[in-house]
């Protein structure tokens, strides 16, 4: 493992523990689905990082796997977000007790 592959596996995991310290503070809805986007991101690095370690495509082709379920996951979140919106007017995860019976 080279010392530029260490800087970005380091930054992948700062950038990872970002991501999931902001899902687990943030109450607004928008914020946390960017924080896991922001983790999907940190793990797209790491698989191009050994990727290009192990001189292979099989990582590659996780990053495109990886990047479509986060286009699939962005279009269905955000028509969520918009539906929930409507209905209630927030996006404050507070305000959700949708398993309450």
């Amino acid at each position: 493992m080279t010392e530029h592959q260490s800087i970005y596996l380091a930054l992948a995991a700062v950038l990872f523990a970002v991501g999931a310290f902001g899902a687990l503070t943030r109450k607004n809805a928008i914020v946390v689905f960017l924080c896991v986007e922001i983790m999907l991101g940190a793990v797209n690095l790491v698989f191009i990082v050994f990727a290009s370690a192990n001189q292979s495509a099989e990582g590659l082709f996780m990053v495109m796997c990886v990047m479509a379920v986060a286009g699939a996951e962005a279009a269905v979140g955000l028509a969520i977000f918009v539906h929930l919106y409507r209905k209630t007017g927030t996006i404050n995860i507070d305000k959700y007790n949708l398993l309450k019976w």
